[in-house]
Protein backbone atom coordinates (compact mmCIF):
# COMPACT_ATOMS: atom_id res chain seq x y z
CA UNK A 1 0.00 0.00 0.00
CA UNK A 2 0.87 3.52 -0.82
CA UNK A 3 0.93 6.45 2.00
CA UNK A 4 1.15 10.14 1.39
CA UNK A 5 2.28 12.17 4.04
CA UNK A 6 3.71 15.73 3.96
CA UNK A 7 6.85 15.47 5.30
CA UNK A 8 8.57 11.84 6.67
CA UNK A 9 11.02 11.78 9.41
CA UNK A 10 13.37 9.01 9.88
CA UNK A 11 14.69 8.28 13.33
CA UNK A 12 13.13 9.37 16.22
CA UNK A 13 16.02 10.48 18.30
CA UNK A 14 16.38 13.60 20.02
CA UNK A 15 16.71 15.60 16.78
CA UNK A 16 14.22 13.55 14.99
CA UNK A 17 11.77 14.31 17.38
CA UNK A 18 12.23 18.14 18.07
CA UNK A 19 11.80 18.20 14.04
CA UNK A 20 8.58 16.49 14.78
CA UNK A 21 7.41 18.55 17.49
CA UNK A 22 8.05 22.00 15.80
CA UNK A 23 6.63 20.80 12.43
CA UNK A 24 2.96 19.29 14.27
CA UNK A 25 3.25 22.73 16.61
CA UNK A 26 3.41 24.68 13.14
CA UNK A 27 0.31 22.44 11.69
CA UNK A 28 2.06 19.98 9.60
CA UNK A 29 1.42 16.34 10.85
CA UNK A 30 4.65 14.88 10.26
CA UNK A 31 5.36 11.21 10.19
CA UNK A 32 8.61 9.96 12.02
CA UNK A 33 9.93 6.39 11.65
CA UNK A 34 12.66 4.51 14.12
CA UNK A 35 14.01 1.23 13.34
CA UNK A 36 14.44 0.16 17.10
CA UNK A 37 11.94 -1.56 18.50
CA UNK A 38 12.37 0.33 21.88
CA UNK A 39 13.96 4.15 22.63
CA UNK A 40 17.33 4.10 23.11
CA UNK A 41 18.62 4.13 26.69
CA UNK A 42 21.58 5.47 28.75
CA UNK A 43 23.13 8.99 29.18
CA UNK A 44 25.23 9.68 26.21
CA UNK A 45 24.71 13.78 25.42
CA UNK A 46 23.90 15.54 28.47
CA UNK A 47 24.56 18.91 27.78
CA UNK A 48 22.07 21.51 26.51
CA UNK A 49 22.49 25.06 26.02
CA UNK A 50 20.61 27.82 26.41
CA UNK A 51 19.92 28.05 22.86
CA UNK A 52 18.82 24.53 22.72
CA UNK A 53 16.54 25.64 26.39
CA UNK A 54 15.00 28.33 23.72
CA UNK A 55 13.35 25.23 21.45
CA UNK A 56 12.14 23.28 25.06
CA UNK A 57 10.52 26.61 25.92
CA UNK A 58 8.80 26.67 22.60
CA UNK A 59 7.46 23.60 22.51
CA UNK A 60 6.35 23.84 25.99
CA UNK A 61 8.84 21.53 27.73
CA UNK A 62 11.09 23.58 29.15
CA UNK A 63 9.90 23.30 32.83
CA UNK A 64 9.79 19.88 33.15
CA UNK A 65 13.16 19.68 31.54
CA UNK A 66 14.60 22.09 34.10
CA UNK A 67 12.59 19.80 37.00
CA UNK A 68 14.75 16.71 36.18
CA UNK A 69 17.80 18.33 35.01
CA UNK A 70 20.98 20.23 36.83
CA UNK A 71 21.77 23.51 35.97
CA UNK A 72 25.74 24.22 35.62
CA UNK A 73 26.33 27.38 37.09
CA UNK A 74 30.11 27.87 36.75
CA UNK A 75 33.22 26.43 34.96
CA UNK A 76 36.62 25.81 36.63
CA UNK A 77 39.66 25.31 34.66
CA UNK A 78 42.10 24.22 36.50
CA UNK A 79 45.99 24.59 35.76
CA UNK A 80 49.30 23.14 36.73
CA UNK A 81 50.64 24.62 39.48
CA UNK A 82 47.36 24.95 41.50
CA UNK A 83 45.94 27.93 39.94
CA UNK A 84 41.88 27.52 38.97
CA UNK A 85 40.58 30.09 36.90
CA UNK A 86 36.75 29.77 37.83
CA UNK A 87 34.47 31.66 35.48
CA UNK A 88 30.63 32.04 36.56
CA UNK A 89 28.34 31.43 33.62
CA UNK A 90 25.67 34.04 34.55
CA UNK A 91 22.08 33.14 33.58
CA UNK A 92 22.18 33.67 29.74
CA UNK A 93 25.23 31.00 29.42
CA UNK A 94 23.99 27.87 32.04
CA UNK A 95 23.67 25.07 30.28
CA UNK A 96 21.12 22.41 31.72
CA UNK A 97 22.22 18.76 31.86
CA UNK A 98 20.14 15.97 31.36
CA UNK A 99 20.39 12.65 30.19
CA UNK A 100 19.79 12.41 26.72
CA UNK A 101 17.35 9.17 27.25
CA UNK A 102 15.34 11.64 29.68
CA UNK A 103 15.89 14.54 26.53
CA UNK A 104 14.31 12.03 24.24
CA UNK A 105 11.75 10.68 26.54
CA UNK A 106 10.51 14.69 26.66
CA UNK A 107 10.08 14.92 23.44
CA UNK A 108 8.30 12.25 22.56
CA UNK A 109 5.67 13.01 25.54
CA UNK A 110 5.56 16.63 24.16
CA UNK A 111 5.17 14.99 20.49
CA UNK A 112 2.24 12.88 21.56
CA UNK A 113 0.92 16.15 23.07
CA UNK A 114 0.96 17.81 20.05
CA UNK A 115 -1.10 14.68 18.35
CA UNK A 116 1.78 12.96 16.86
CA UNK A 117 3.92 9.52 17.80
CA UNK A 118 6.56 7.36 16.99
CA UNK A 119 6.53 4.43 14.96
CA UNK A 120 8.89 1.90 16.00
CA UNK A 121 10.17 -1.32 14.35
CA UNK A 122 9.89 0.74 10.99
CA UNK A 123 13.15 0.50 8.81
CA UNK A 124 13.52 2.35 5.66
CA UNK A 125 15.68 0.65 3.60
CA UNK A 126 15.51 2.82 -0.29
CA UNK A 127 14.50 6.18 -0.57
CA UNK A 128 14.09 7.42 -4.48
CA UNK A 129 13.29 10.93 -5.55
CA UNK A 130 11.49 12.35 -8.23
CA UNK A 131 10.64 15.98 -8.99
CA UNK A 132 7.64 16.21 -6.90
CA UNK A 133 7.83 13.88 -4.09
CA UNK A 134 9.74 11.27 -2.09
CA UNK A 135 9.31 7.43 -1.77
CA UNK A 136 10.78 5.45 0.89
CA UNK A 137 10.31 1.78 1.32
CA UNK A 138 9.92 0.83 4.83
CA UNK A 139 9.59 -2.10 6.59
CA UNK A 140 7.17 -2.55 9.83
CA UNK A 141 5.72 -5.09 12.40
CA UNK A 142 2.96 -5.52 9.67
CA UNK A 143 5.11 -5.93 6.55
CA UNK A 144 6.24 -3.85 3.74
CA UNK A 145 5.07 -0.14 3.10
CA UNK A 146 5.61 2.00 0.46
CA UNK A 147 5.57 6.01 1.56
CA UNK A 148 4.90 9.16 -0.06
CA UNK A 149 6.06 12.12 1.07
CA UNK A 150 6.59 15.70 -0.33
CA UNK A 151 9.91 15.91 2.11
CA UNK A 152 11.98 13.81 3.51
CA UNK A 153 14.09 14.41 6.97
CA UNK A 154 16.71 12.34 7.13
CA UNK A 155 17.78 12.41 11.18
CA UNK A 156 18.99 8.53 11.62
CA UNK A 157 22.39 8.80 13.10
CA UNK A 158 25.84 9.29 12.29
CA UNK A 159 25.66 5.98 10.54
CA UNK A 160 22.67 7.20 8.36
CA UNK A 161 21.21 4.35 6.19
CA UNK A 162 19.22 7.54 4.29
CA UNK A 163 22.55 8.94 3.67
CA UNK A 164 23.89 6.31 2.16
CA UNK A 165 20.68 5.50 0.24
CA UNK A 166 21.16 9.22 -1.56
CA UNK A 167 24.43 8.76 -2.15
CA UNK A 168 26.15 11.37 -0.18
CA UNK A 169 29.67 11.14 1.06
CA UNK A 170 30.40 12.15 4.52
CA UNK A 171 33.35 13.82 4.27
CA UNK A 172 36.28 14.00 6.78
CA UNK A 173 38.80 11.65 9.02
CA UNK A 174 38.19 9.89 12.21
CA UNK A 175 39.87 11.44 15.72
CA UNK A 176 42.87 9.37 16.71
CA UNK A 177 42.37 10.40 20.26
CA UNK A 178 40.22 7.62 22.61
CA UNK A 179 38.25 8.54 25.91
CA UNK A 180 37.60 6.79 28.77
CA UNK A 181 33.88 7.93 29.88
CA UNK A 182 32.52 6.91 33.27
CA UNK A 183 29.61 7.59 35.43
CA UNK A 184 28.65 7.43 38.95
CA UNK A 185 29.17 8.66 42.03
CA UNK A 186 32.73 10.61 44.20
CA UNK A 187 33.96 11.57 47.03
CA UNK A 188 35.87 14.77 47.87
CA UNK A 189 35.91 18.56 48.45
CA UNK A 190 34.85 19.89 44.93
CA UNK A 191 32.58 22.60 43.71
CA UNK A 192 28.97 20.88 42.58
CA UNK A 193 26.86 21.93 40.04
CA UNK A 194 30.05 22.73 38.11
CA UNK A 195 31.79 21.67 35.31
CA UNK A 196 36.02 21.26 36.11
CA UNK A 197 38.62 21.08 33.34
CA UNK A 198 41.77 19.83 35.23
CA UNK A 199 44.87 21.26 32.63
CA UNK A 200 47.80 19.43 34.43
CA UNK A 201 51.17 18.72 32.95
CA UNK A 202 50.13 15.17 32.99
CA UNK A 203 47.08 15.01 30.67
CA UNK A 204 43.72 16.47 30.83
CA UNK A 205 40.56 15.33 32.76
CA UNK A 206 37.09 17.07 33.04
CA UNK A 207 34.30 16.25 35.15
CA UNK A 208 30.78 17.38 35.67
CA UNK A 209 27.80 16.97 38.12
CA UNK A 210 24.55 15.39 36.29
CA UNK A 211 21.20 15.42 38.16
CA UNK A 212 21.17 12.21 41.03
CA UNK A 213 24.29 13.70 42.39
CA UNK A 214 26.13 11.96 39.89
CA UNK A 215 29.28 12.82 38.20
CA UNK A 216 30.79 12.22 34.86
CA UNK A 217 34.17 11.77 34.22
CA UNK A 218 36.68 12.21 30.63
CA UNK A 219 39.93 11.79 29.40
CA UNK A 220 42.10 11.53 27.07
CA UNK A 221 43.55 7.70 27.61
CA UNK A 222 45.96 5.05 25.80
CA UNK A 223 44.89 2.01 23.40
CA UNK A 224 44.21 -0.74 26.16
CA UNK A 225 44.10 1.39 29.18
CA UNK A 226 41.74 -0.70 31.75
CA UNK A 227 38.23 0.29 31.63
CA UNK A 228 37.96 -0.39 35.08
CA UNK A 229 36.91 1.49 38.69
CA UNK A 230 40.80 0.99 39.17
CA UNK A 231 41.78 2.73 35.53
CA UNK A 232 39.27 5.31 36.53
CA UNK A 233 40.80 6.01 40.08
CA UNK A 234 44.38 6.33 38.49
CA UNK A 235 43.06 8.92 35.75
CA UNK A 236 41.59 11.26 38.45
CA UNK A 237 44.87 10.80 40.91
CA UNK A 238 47.40 12.06 37.84
CA UNK A 239 45.34 14.49 36.37
CA UNK A 240 42.81 15.92 38.96
CA UNK A 241 43.02 17.46 42.28
CA UNK A 242 44.33 14.47 43.97
CA UNK A 243 41.22 14.54 46.61
CA UNK A 244 38.43 12.68 44.89
CA UNK A 245 37.97 8.78 45.13
CA UNK A 246 35.48 6.75 43.65
CA UNK A 247 32.78 5.07 45.62
CA UNK A 248 30.15 3.69 42.81
CA UNK A 249 30.25 3.94 38.82
CA UNK A 250 27.36 2.89 36.96
CA UNK A 251 28.96 3.12 33.87
CA UNK A 252 32.84 3.04 32.14
CA UNK A 253 33.26 2.43 28.68
CA UNK A 254 35.90 4.15 25.82
CA UNK A 255 34.63 5.46 22.39
CA UNK A 256 36.10 7.68 19.58
CA UNK A 257 34.77 10.24 17.70
CA UNK A 258 34.77 11.51 14.04
CA UNK A 259 34.93 14.91 12.50
CA UNK A 260 32.90 14.69 9.54
CA UNK A 261 30.35 16.90 7.57
CA UNK A 262 27.90 15.67 5.03
CA UNK A 263 28.94 16.32 1.08
CA UNK A 264 25.54 17.92 1.39
CA UNK A 265 23.18 18.68 3.52
CA UNK A 266 20.30 18.75 1.33
CA UNK A 267 19.62 16.23 -1.97
CA UNK A 268 16.20 17.64 -3.65
CA UNK A 269 13.29 16.97 -1.29
CA UNK A 270 15.58 15.08 1.21
CA UNK A 271 17.60 16.99 4.25
CA UNK A 272 20.13 16.04 6.68
CA UNK A 273 19.43 16.91 10.27
CA UNK A 274 21.71 15.97 13.35
CA UNK A 275 24.58 13.21 13.38
CA UNK A 276 23.47 12.12 9.96
CA UNK A 277 24.49 15.34 8.51
CA UNK A 278 27.97 16.04 10.72
CA UNK A 279 29.94 14.89 13.60
CA UNK A 280 32.84 16.25 15.84
CA UNK A 281 34.69 15.88 18.77
CA UNK A 282 32.43 15.63 22.13
CA UNK A 283 34.55 18.48 24.24
CA UNK A 284 32.34 21.24 24.74
CA UNK A 285 28.70 19.53 24.34
CA UNK A 286 28.20 20.97 21.31
CA UNK A 287 26.96 17.73 19.11
CA UNK A 288 23.12 17.23 20.46
CA UNK A 289 22.94 21.45 20.62
CA UNK A 290 24.24 21.52 16.88
CA UNK A 291 21.57 18.68 15.38
CA UNK A 292 18.71 20.22 17.20
CA UNK A 293 19.18 23.74 15.94
CA UNK A 294 19.05 21.89 12.48
CA UNK A 295 15.93 20.75 13.71
CA UNK A 296 14.90 24.12 14.87
CA UNK A 297 16.06 26.06 11.60
CA UNK A 298 14.15 23.40 8.90
CA UNK A 299 10.88 23.65 10.98
CA UNK A 300 9.53 26.75 10.24
CA UNK A 301 10.63 26.96 6.32
CA UNK A 302 9.22 23.35 5.83
CA UNK A 303 6.14 24.41 7.42
CA UNK A 304 5.41 27.51 5.75
CA UNK A 305 6.69 25.73 2.45
CA UNK A 306 4.07 22.84 2.86
CA UNK A 307 1.44 25.52 4.61
CA UNK A 308 2.09 27.50 1.13
CA UNK A 309 2.44 30.57 3.18
CA UNK A 310 6.42 30.63 1.94
CA UNK A 311 7.98 30.25 -1.68
CA UNK A 312 9.86 26.83 -2.00
CA UNK A 313 13.00 28.72 -2.88
CA UNK A 314 13.32 29.69 1.04
CA UNK A 315 14.64 25.95 1.57
CA UNK A 316 17.51 26.66 -0.42
CA UNK A 317 19.07 28.85 2.79
CA UNK A 318 18.80 25.35 5.08
CA UNK A 319 22.42 24.08 3.14
CA UNK A 320 24.69 27.12 3.17
CA UNK A 321 23.12 28.23 6.73
CA UNK A 322 23.52 24.70 8.77
CA UNK A 323 26.67 24.03 6.97
CA UNK A 324 28.36 27.27 7.95
CA UNK A 325 26.70 26.46 11.83
CA UNK A 326 28.11 23.21 11.41
CA UNK A 327 32.16 24.08 10.01
CA UNK A 328 32.17 26.84 12.95
CA UNK A 329 31.56 24.17 15.49
CA UNK A 330 33.82 21.41 13.99
CA UNK A 331 36.29 24.05 13.86
CA UNK A 332 35.83 25.01 17.40
CA UNK A 333 35.98 21.36 18.96
CA UNK A 334 38.83 20.39 17.02
CA UNK A 335 40.88 23.34 18.02
CA UNK A 336 39.26 22.85 22.04
CA UNK A 337 40.55 19.10 21.51
CA UNK A 338 44.38 20.13 20.58
CA UNK A 339 44.22 22.53 23.99
CA UNK A 340 43.66 19.87 26.02
CA UNK A 341 45.66 17.35 24.46
CA UNK A 342 48.78 19.50 24.69
CA UNK A 343 52.20 17.97 25.86
CA UNK A 344 54.10 19.43 29.31
CA UNK A 345 55.68 22.41 27.50
CA UNK A 346 52.85 23.20 25.78
CA UNK A 347 50.38 23.20 28.38
CA UNK A 348 52.57 25.66 30.73
CA UNK A 349 52.17 28.16 27.27
CA UNK A 350 48.43 27.54 27.23
CA UNK A 351 48.40 28.04 30.62
CA UNK A 352 50.11 31.20 31.21
CA UNK A 353 47.94 32.33 28.08
CA UNK A 354 44.57 31.40 29.74
CA UNK A 355 45.63 33.01 33.01
CA UNK A 356 46.00 36.08 30.53
CA UNK A 357 42.43 35.34 28.80
CA UNK A 358 41.11 35.21 32.93
CA UNK A 359 42.50 38.41 33.87
CA UNK A 360 41.54 40.68 31.12
CA UNK A 361 37.85 39.04 31.11
CA UNK A 362 38.03 37.67 27.38
CA UNK A 363 37.31 34.32 29.02
CA UNK A 364 34.06 35.37 30.48
CA UNK A 365 33.05 37.66 27.45
CA UNK A 366 34.05 35.51 24.35
CA UNK A 367 34.72 31.92 24.99
CA UNK A 368 32.07 31.18 27.33
CA UNK A 369 29.57 32.66 24.82
CA UNK A 370 31.21 30.81 22.33
CA UNK A 371 30.53 27.41 24.09
CA UNK A 372 27.12 28.36 25.27
CA UNK A 373 26.11 28.91 21.07
CA UNK A 374 25.41 32.46 20.97
CA UNK A 375 28.46 32.73 18.17
CA UNK A 376 26.38 30.55 15.27
CA UNK A 377 25.49 32.97 12.85
CA UNK A 378 24.33 32.77 9.26
CA UNK A 379 25.10 34.46 6.16
CA UNK A 380 22.80 36.51 4.50
CA UNK A 381 20.69 34.23 3.08
CA UNK A 382 17.50 34.95 2.97
CA UNK A 383 17.46 37.96 0.60
CA UNK A 384 19.29 35.84 -1.92
CA UNK A 385 16.43 33.06 -1.83
CA UNK A 386 13.69 35.66 -1.92
CA UNK A 387 15.68 36.83 -4.90
CA UNK A 388 16.07 40.73 -3.79
CA UNK A 389 18.22 42.77 -6.18
CA UNK A 390 21.62 44.13 -4.81
CA UNK A 391 20.22 47.94 -4.89
CA UNK A 392 17.23 47.22 -2.61
CA UNK A 393 19.77 46.24 -0.01
CA UNK A 394 20.01 49.02 2.25
CA UNK A 395 24.05 48.93 3.37
CA UNK A 396 24.39 49.46 7.39
CA UNK A 397 25.89 52.39 8.32
CA UNK A 398 29.18 52.59 9.77
CA UNK A 399 29.28 52.11 13.52
CA UNK A 400 25.50 51.19 14.04
CA UNK A 401 24.75 48.34 17.08
CA UNK A 402 22.08 46.50 15.37
CA UNK A 403 23.49 42.99 14.74
CA UNK A 404 23.75 42.44 10.99
CA UNK A 405 21.02 39.94 8.91
CA UNK A 406 22.09 36.50 10.19
CA UNK A 407 22.99 36.89 13.52
CA UNK A 408 20.82 36.08 16.52
CA UNK A 409 18.64 38.25 17.71
CA UNK A 410 20.24 40.81 20.71
CA UNK A 411 19.57 39.10 24.62
CA UNK A 412 17.36 42.62 25.39
CA UNK A 413 14.76 41.28 22.52
CA UNK A 414 12.15 39.85 24.79
CA UNK A 415 11.21 36.03 23.88
CA UNK A 416 8.23 35.54 21.40
CA UNK A 417 5.06 35.42 23.05
CA UNK A 418 4.38 31.00 23.77
CA UNK A 419 1.20 29.83 23.04
CA UNK A 420 1.31 29.56 19.34
CA UNK A 421 3.80 29.00 16.80
CA UNK A 422 6.19 31.99 15.95
CA UNK A 423 6.13 34.07 12.64
CA UNK A 424 8.47 36.99 11.54
CA UNK A 425 8.55 39.21 14.23
CA UNK A 426 8.90 43.30 13.36
CA UNK A 427 10.54 44.93 16.45
CA UNK A 428 10.64 48.86 16.14
CA UNK A 429 12.89 50.93 18.43
CA UNK A 430 12.56 54.35 20.04
CA UNK A 431 11.30 56.86 22.44
CA UNK A 432 7.80 55.53 23.63
CA UNK A 433 5.01 56.87 21.83
CA UNK A 434 3.64 57.19 18.05
CA UNK A 435 6.50 58.93 16.36
CA UNK A 436 9.97 57.28 14.70
CA UNK A 437 9.82 54.05 12.56
CA UNK A 438 6.44 52.67 14.55
CA UNK A 439 3.70 53.78 12.65
CA UNK A 440 5.55 52.28 9.66
CA UNK A 441 6.17 49.01 11.24
CA UNK A 442 2.86 48.38 12.11
CA UNK A 443 1.47 49.42 8.89
CA UNK A 444 4.40 46.93 7.20
CA UNK A 445 3.24 43.80 9.48
CA UNK A 446 -0.34 44.87 8.89
CA UNK A 447 0.26 44.94 4.99
CA UNK A 448 3.00 41.83 4.74
CA UNK A 449 2.17 38.80 2.67
CA UNK A 450 3.50 36.47 5.65
CA UNK A 451 1.88 36.08 9.39
CA UNK A 452 4.20 39.02 11.17
CA UNK A 453 3.83 40.56 14.56
CA UNK A 454 4.64 44.32 15.27
CA UNK A 455 6.12 45.18 18.52
CA UNK A 456 7.48 48.40 19.40
CA UNK A 457 10.13 48.78 22.07
CA UNK A 458 10.92 51.72 23.88
CA UNK A 459 14.69 52.60 23.62
CA UNK A 460 17.09 55.79 23.55
CA UNK A 461 18.21 54.36 19.71
CA UNK A 462 15.72 54.31 16.56
CA UNK A 463 15.97 51.52 14.55
CA UNK A 464 14.46 48.27 14.01
CA UNK A 465 14.82 44.66 13.81
CA UNK A 466 13.00 41.83 11.38
CA UNK A 467 13.13 38.49 13.33
CA UNK A 468 12.96 35.26 11.42
CA UNK A 469 10.48 32.41 13.72
CA UNK A 470 13.77 30.61 14.59
CA UNK A 471 15.12 33.92 16.31
CA UNK A 472 17.72 34.97 13.73
CA UNK A 473 17.81 38.54 12.10
CA UNK A 474 16.51 38.96 8.80
CA UNK A 475 16.88 42.74 8.61
CA UNK A 476 17.31 45.37 10.40
CA UNK A 477 18.49 49.66 10.56
CA UNK A 478 17.79 53.11 11.66
CA UNK A 479 15.92 54.50 8.30
CA UNK A 480 12.64 54.34 6.90
CA UNK A 481 14.35 52.84 3.69
CA UNK A 482 15.19 50.18 5.62
CA UNK A 483 12.06 49.45 6.68
CA UNK A 484 10.97 49.32 3.13
CA UNK A 485 13.92 47.21 1.78
CA UNK A 486 12.58 44.63 4.44
CA UNK A 487 9.11 44.78 3.65
CA UNK A 488 9.78 44.24 -0.06
CA UNK A 489 12.02 41.46 1.29
CA UNK A 490 9.15 39.75 3.12
CA UNK A 491 6.58 40.02 -0.40
CA UNK A 492 9.70 38.30 -2.18
CA UNK A 493 9.37 35.20 0.50
CA UNK A 494 6.04 34.69 -0.04
CA UNK A 495 4.54 31.92 -2.47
Amino acid sequence: MKQRTPVLIVGAGPVGLATACQLWRYGVPARIVEAAEQPNTGSRAVQLHPPTLRIFREIGMLDEAERQGLRIRSTSYHLAGGRTLRVELGALNEPLMLPQEDTSRLLEETLIRLGGRVERATRVTDVATTGDFVTAKAQGPDGSELIEADWLVAADGVRSGVRDQLGIDFVGNQVSTSFLLAEGKINGSFERAAVHYFLGRAGSVVFASMPGDRIRISGAVPEGYPLTPEGVQQLLDERGPGNLRVTDLEMINSFSSQERIASVLRKERCFLVGDAAHTHSPLGGQGLNLGLQDAHNLAWKLAGVVSGTLGAQILDTYEPERRQAAEQIVRTTHQFLKVFMLGPFAARVRNTAWSALEATGILRRWFVPLLAGWRVHYPDTLSAAANTPARSRVPARPGRRLPAPGMRAPHWVPPAPAGEPPGFRLLTLGPAGRGGLAPRGRALAEQAPLRVTHEHLARSTTGFLLLRPDGYVAAGGTEPAELAAAGRLLNRMAP
